[in-house]
């Protein structure tokens, strides 16, 4: 979204006049962006590589926690991104109808020989899909990247890595699975095997590189001009659902995440033994000997903001390869006084990813236990 479909969201749309006008000066802007690409940079995916920095850059330097305390104070993040999300699925389905009236199969069959086009020059029927392709990707990873603001998930976009993983979460890349069996209840049921195919085929999992998301997602919108004689509706209803469904997976990703940092915050806060928390809360984890994502997460805060909140920073912890519990065990029972925060923190850690199980519950037995003795 642009500065104008930012301010439509967060007014809460103004009128169908007002939002088609919106979209269609974004639809501009991405005309504009098209021009200066070259058949390779579309055949190549490089077009992504580009988009993404163009809507990203100044985007961020806007878009922060403050830009929506300023307009949202006192409402929680669920509502906001609720609203955020149906919004920009209906500007999605209003671009579909505006790029789908230019759709024919004549725009399919320049799109498979666009290798023969001019190098300066990007042919009118490819410029019009890729204005919708364009315009969707843009919309889809600024509306994740709003998503992660407001359930107050830090990024850094200048880190590959925290870039990859809201490209990730955008585009719902490595958990289509999820999404195409999971979120998918969320569009009508006539809908679902239109939706179904559209997320098939390889799920992008590996490959990190820019211009290899740009083939991919490409290649996976191309299903909106597949069947011309019902393009319009074809592309509104895809533009849309895909959309929301991108929302609905960003939403679960980064409250899900929200939900591990509250709890990581609210341990060490109330800690009064914040490094031997560290090593209940690791034995905790790995006493089944598998290590949850949820879990991971949950040690990962665990350690910053016991470093950044009480100055501790514990090496021998870091290096560790395989947790004795004997040893856990010698610092417990040479700790004085009152050590039933431990206790809290065990519990919380243990069902942090789910229901807790048998080996889990033994060492929080054993925990108890030695916490009366003390």
């Amino acid at each position: 979204m642009t500065e104008t479909l930012i301010d439509a969201v967060d007014s809460g749309g103004g009128g169908d006049d007002a939002d088609r006008e919106a979209v269609e000066r974004e639809r501009v802007e991405m005309r504009e962006f098209i021009k200066g690409l070259s058949p390779d940079d579309i055949k190549s995916g490089s077009w992504f590589t580009k988009l993404s920095a163009q809507a990203m850059s100044s985007y961020t330097e806007k878009v922060d926690w403050q830009y929506f305390q300023e307009r949202y104070q006192g409402v929680p993040a669920d509502a906001i991104v609720d609203q955020r999300i149906k919004m920009a699925a209906r500007y999605a389905a209003l671009e579909g109808g505006l790029s789908a009236g230019a759709y024919s199969a004549a725009v399919v069959a320049t799109l498979g020989s666009l290798g023969g086009a001019s190098p300066a020059t990007v042919p009118a029927a490819v410029a019009t899909v890729m204005v919708d392709v364009a315009f969707i990707t843009r919309l889809q990873l600024r509306l994740a990247y709003d998503i992660s603001v407001l359930y107050r998930v830090p990024l850094d976009l200048s880190d590959p890595d925290d870039m990859w993983k809201l490209i990730r979460v955008a585009f719902t890349i490595k958990s289509g699975e999820v999404v195409r069996e999971g979120v998918v209840k969320a569009v009508p049921v006539m809908m679902r095997p239109l939706i179904k195919r559209f997320y098939s085929g390889a799920v992008l999992s590996a490959a990190k590189g820019l211009p290899f998301v740009g083939k991919f997602l490409l290649q996976r919108n191309v299903i909106k001009i597949g069947i011309p004689v019902v393009g319009v509706p074809l592309a509104v209803v895809l533009n849309r659902y895909t959309t929301l469904l991108a929302g609905r997976h960003a939403q679960a990703v980064f409250r899900n995440e929200a939900r591990v940092i509250e709890i990581a915050e609210g341990l060490s806060e109330r800690s009064r033994h914040p490094q031997l928390m560290l090593w209940v809360a690791w034995l905790v984890i790995t006493a089944d000997r598998k290590i949850a994502d949820d879990e991971a997460l949950l040690m990962r805060h665990l350690v910053r903001l016991v470093r950044d909140r009480h100055q501790v920073v514990d090496e021998r912890l870091a290096r560790l390869v395989d947790i004795d519990p004997a040893e856990v065990w010698r610092h417990l029972d040479a700790e004085p006084g009152d050590l039933s925060d431990l206790l809290d923190v065990a519990d919380r850690v243990a069902t942090v990813d789910g229901a807790v199980n048998a080996r889990e519950k033994a060492v929080i037995s054993e925990l108890r236990d030695r916490c009366r003795r003390a």
